[in-house]
Parts: C-alpha cells; structure tokens; sequence
C-alpha cells in the first residue's frame, strides 16, 4: 500500500508546475502569514488598516491578468498566436543555446581528460571571477560584513555588484546546460561567500534561482527539493539574525524566528503608511534604483525618509515603493508587466531549454524576493531588461528554432529507419 501511495505522490508531483509565475501569490500570501504573529498576537507593532490588504489584492488580480495576457494576446494577434504555436511544437532540449551565442565547435579546451567547449569555457570563467571579486571585495574593505555592521555598510561596492551579477548569471547557465558536479561546488563557494556579506537577499536569491534552474532542467528528487527548501530558510533565519545582532548600534530581545515575524510585520506597516502619500515621490525612487547606485543613494534610504522622516533603510514590499512613485495606477501596471514577463518567459524556457531557464529561473527568484524588499535594486531591473531581451530575440528567432528542431526530428528518424 505505501508503494502505491509513493507511486501516486510521486505521479502527482510530476504533473506539477511548482515554479509556473502563480508562485508568486503563494509567496505573498506566506510573507502575510509570517507577519501575522507579531501583527495581531503581540504589542511589537500597530495593526495595518484594511485598506493594505485591498492594495494587496489589486496587485494580486492584475498580476494574474498579466500572467494571462499572452493567451489573450494570440486570440487578438494572428501572428503572435502563430509564433506561441510554434513554440509548442518544440518538445525537445536539444537546442540549447541562442544562435548569437555560438562560437566554433572544433575548439575546445581540455580539464582533467573532459572536454569544454568555448562557450562553457567563458560562462566557467565569469563565475570564477565572480568568486574572485567577493573575496577582493572583503579584503578591500577589511574583513567579514556578516559579523560587523559597520563592514556590512560598506559591502555593497561596485566590485560587489559585478560579482554578483557575474556569478548568479553563470552559475545558473552552467546548472541549466551542463551536467558536471564541478559546478555544484561552485555554487556552494558562491553561496558561502554572499552568505559572508550579511546581506540575505543575494545569496537566497542565488538558492532559488539555482532551485529553479535545476527543477526545469533535471528531474529533481522530491528529497533535493525539501532539503532546498530547508536550506532556504535556515539562512533566511541565521544570516538575518547574525547580522542583526551584529550591528553595533542596535540591541533586539527577539528570537531568530520572532525576528523573521517581525521585519514582515514591519515592512506591512511601512506599506500601510506608503498608500496615503501615493505618488508623493514623482519617480524620485525609481530614477535613483537606476542611478543611485553609481550615486551613492540608497532608494531604501529614501522609503525612509518619504514614510518615517528618518534616513533609514526600509523596505515596504513589492507594492511599496512603485505607489510611493506613481500611485495606484503605477502598482496596477508594474503587477501587470510582471506576471506578463514571467509567464513569456515561462513559455519559452518549457520548451527551448537551456539559456531560456536560467534567466527564468534568476528574475523568477528575484522577484520573490522582491515581495518583501521591493524594486529599488538596480540588479534586478537589469535582469528584467535582459528577460525581455531574451523574450524578444527568441520570439524573433523561432523560425530559426523550429527549422533546427524538425532537422533534429527527420536524422533522428532516418537514423531509427537505418538500423
């Protein structure tokens, strides 16, 4: 009997979807929960009005609008509807790579007796860079952030950013196209060193997109996936409550896990506070999660100083800081666009593969983490930018695509007729 569970359970779980963009309400709904503790069962913070959870339903709705568009979209676009068929037609992941992409297949580099092609050869290398600028970026600024505050200020430097764009890019290549255990180790170095800055954001982002990846592109066990589930969270808890208690200036009786209770409590409230002064910003925040960066503005700096009058880093979630900007209206369209660029990319990566799920599976990731951070992180953007990019050229190329794939189809089978 307990065979024939397993065989259903395992059966069930095949047939679902379990990163499809719809994720995304499901993690919204849980960060509500987590808040609810210190919200409605404790005197640490003020109820929010009804009216946050009403702004929270608005998003939900046109997000999942967004995440229907394309189908909408083929019945009022012939020739978008023709391009979605095709698409469909591509059952096999066999091609992997964008045809810009392609560099010449007789030259390879040889590791240990294994082959590496030059194009794997240059996504290995930016990860190792990658790795190399974390470290240059903890011995410039003159030890580990995770244990000190005034470290964990000055983290986020230029090198920084480089690093993790490098790294979270070819990681998530190198996990989606190619099979070698060598690259699992890098992920765990990576992740050791984000994990160093005191910054949770980065290397739970590294986690979940690898997750991501590797659920489109391997069959995962159901026991690698609750094992990264467990590890996800652990550091969400540890990294957090380290770098808390780390800050020199700031002195909390929470636990780890109250802890996690209250920042999502907390930054509900911020988003309370944010519907009234809807629009007060004028895109001040937008243009500075652009600029500021290469500015030295912090955006969240600014949440604090338009919410609390304080110059303070905050948060307000993924509605916040866009209601802050542009109001009502600019929430609507930005959970639009969002569920719109997910669920395009969704499609393609379900049937090309390869490139195609590691971008999903970066700004998929990115984005739940958004759901308490918000959109003021440059990276971010720059990976939503190169997901329409991608949308775009693979949408452009699906000729090119489906060309190859029936060429792969018709030597498959004249080579079954031969034997």
């Amino acid at each position: 009997m307990n065979v024939k569970v397993k065989e259903k359970l395992k059966r069930i779980s095949g047939n679902i979807d379990i990163f499809n963009p719809y994720i995304l309400i499901f993690f919204i709904l849980i960060f509500i929960l987590i808040a609810i503790p210190m919200l409605y069962f404790s005197d640490e913070l003020p109820r929010p009005s009804f009216q946050v959870y009403i702004y929270i339903l608005l998003g939900i709705i046109f997000f999942i609008i967004g995440i229907k568009f394309p189908k909408i979209l083929s019945k009022l676009s012939k020739k978008f509807n023709n391009k979605l068929k095709i698409l469909e037609k591509v059952k096999t992941p066999k091609l992997k790579s964008l045809p810009s992409f392609k560099l010449n297949n007789n030259s390879k580099f040889q590791n240990n007796g294994k082959n590496f092609k030059k194009y794997e050869f240059i996504v290995l290398s930016l990860v190792i860079i990658g790795i190399l600028l974390q470290v240059i970026n903890f011995i410039l600024i003159g030890g580990i952030p995770l244990f000190s505050g005034f470290l964990k200020a000055e983290a986020a430097t230029k090198i920084w950013l480089f690093s993790y764009i490098f790294f979270i890019i070819g990681i998530n290549i190198l996990l989606a196209k190619y099979n070698r255990k060598i690259y699992y180790l890098l992920l765990l170095i990576g992740l050791g060193l984000f994990a160093l800055t005191g910054y949770r954001t980065t290397p739970i982002a590294i986690l979940l997109s690898s997750f991501i990846t590797l659920y489109y592109s391997r069959t995962l066990k159901l026991k690698y996936q609750i094992l990264f589930v467990i590890i996800i969270i652990f550091l969400m808890t540890i990294i957090g409550f380290i770098a808390v208690q780390s800050i020199e200036w700031q002195h909390w009786r929470l636990n780890a896990l109250e802890l996690i209770s209250y920042r999502a409590g907390f930054t509900l409230n911020i988003l309370d506070r944010t519907i009234p002064l809807a629009g007060s910003t004028h895109g001040e925040l937008f243009y500075y999660t652009i600029t500021g960066f290469f500015k030295s503005v912090d955006p969240r700096v600014l949440v604090g100083e338009a919410v609390l009058g304080e110059s303070h880093s905050i948060t307000s979630t993924i509605f916040g800081p866009t209601i802050l900007d542009f109001g009502l209206l600019g929430m609507i369209i930005q959970m639009f666009l969002i569920g719109f660029i997910l669920k395009m990319l969704h499609i393609i990566q379900k049937h090309l593969k390869g490139l195609a799920i590691a971008i999903y599976g970066i700004i998929l990731g990115q984005t739940m983490i958004w759901i308490e951070t918000g959109p003021t992180d440059i990276v971010v953007w720059f990976f939503y930018i190169l997901g329409i990019i991608v949308i775009i050229y693979y949408l452009y190329n699906l000729d090119y695509y489906y060309h190859n794939y029936k060429k792969y189809e018709n030597n498959k089978e004249l080579k079954n007729n031969n034997k």
